[in-house]
């Protein structure tokens, strides 16, 4: 396809989410020189009857991994940060439009040799987990060179604008904490200079000084990965989703766990165990957990009728405050 004398591609992205005990993964994909990628893949008319159906067909080949539940995510097409993946297309001049989807698993098994691997998603986004306090990369690298950022602008109401961009994305001056802004913060480090992928976009005048924040990813995907994690945060509260990533049995600690390791910071126990009884998505089995001491875990199921002729209902997420 052209579009005004360059060529126009379309490519498929899946973002995979599963979690494992307490860690929130990803199923990446190396690539030649050791970097990572989401799975992706072009776009093929004459193969592909759908989007969905690529999606699928690249994910088994390049993932080794057969997706489940999916949905799409966003369409990604800014100028300039899909050039490491053009040539996937087939044309390294091609204007890359990408579609991301946000698929969740509960099959946390490796895939086979030469497929997809999971990586922690807080790797990348070290700043996002609140489960053990405040991250200290935050004051001790992000606001300071936010900070300096903002300063640097010439024009006072530009100046303004960033430091309430810092204020707002990043809890400072008495404002909130949002888990949901995941993307905003990660583009907010990539419009300032201080993720790899804005030195290697050519963003940064001088690439020495980027502090290249959490790992990279090739492409864009990295900001697809913040907006899959910024969606899961945000439905998880009005869409039982959760359940998606949950074995067919488990614990109410576990289901507890599952759900701080994707919002990123602790649950009031008694109070997230209330709002859970009262939606009646999860029953008693009757059977319990075998552990090595202490009182063993009754095993629960979710009940997917409790949705039957109700309205959207999500998990509460009451915050453990900080002592």
């Amino acid at each position: 396809m052209e579009l005004a004398g360059q060529s126009l591609s379309v490519g498929l992205n899946a973002v995979i989410l599963s979690v494992d005990s307490d860690t929130p993964r990803v199923l990446i994909v190396p690539q030649s020189g050791g970097g990572v990628a989401l799975p992706f893949g072009p776009f093929d008319p004459a193969r592909h009857r759908t989007f969905e159906i690529g999606l699928r067909r690249w994910v088994a080949e390049q993932a080794r991994f057969q997706l489940g539940y999916v949905e799409q995510l966003y369409t990604f097409g800014d100028r300039g940060r899909e050039a490491p993946l053009a040539a996937l297309t087939g044309s390294e001049d091609a204007r890359i439009i990408s579609i991301g989807y946000l698929a969740l698993t509960a099959d946390t098994a490796t895939p086979p040799d030469g497929g997809g691997r999971w990586r922690d998603w807080y790797d990348f986004f070290p700043w996002e987990d609140w489960r053990q306090g405040k991250p200290e990369v935050i004051d001790t690298d992000i606001i300071p060179r936010l900070s300096a950022w903002a300063d640097e602008a010439g024009v006072p109401g530009r100046r303004a604008s960033r430091h309430d961009r810092l204020k707002t994305t990043f809890g400072m001056g008495g404002e909130t904490w949002n888990e949901e802004r995941v993307l905003d913060r990660y583009e907010l480090l990539y419009e300032a200079g201080l993720v790899a992928e804005a030195a290697r976009d050519g963003q940064v005048d001088d690439p020495t000084l980027c502090p290249a924040l959490g790992l990279s990813m090739a492409s864009d995907h990295r900001r697809i990965l913040a907006t899959a994690i910024s969606r899961l945060r945000g439905k998880i509260k009005y869409r039982p989703i959760v359940f998606e990533l949950m074995p067919d049995l488990f614990t109410l600690s576990g289901l507890q766990q599952a759900v701080e390791a994707i919002i990123g910071y602790r649950l009031h126990k008694q109070n997230f165990r209330r709002a859970l009884d009262r939606t009646g998505f999860v029953e008693g089995t009757g059977k319990v957990e075998s552990r090595t001491g202490g009182r063993p875990a009754e095993l629960y199921s979710y009940r997917r009728e409790a949705l039957a002729g109700l309205p959207s209902l999500g998990l509460a997420t009451p915050r453990l405050k900080e002592s």
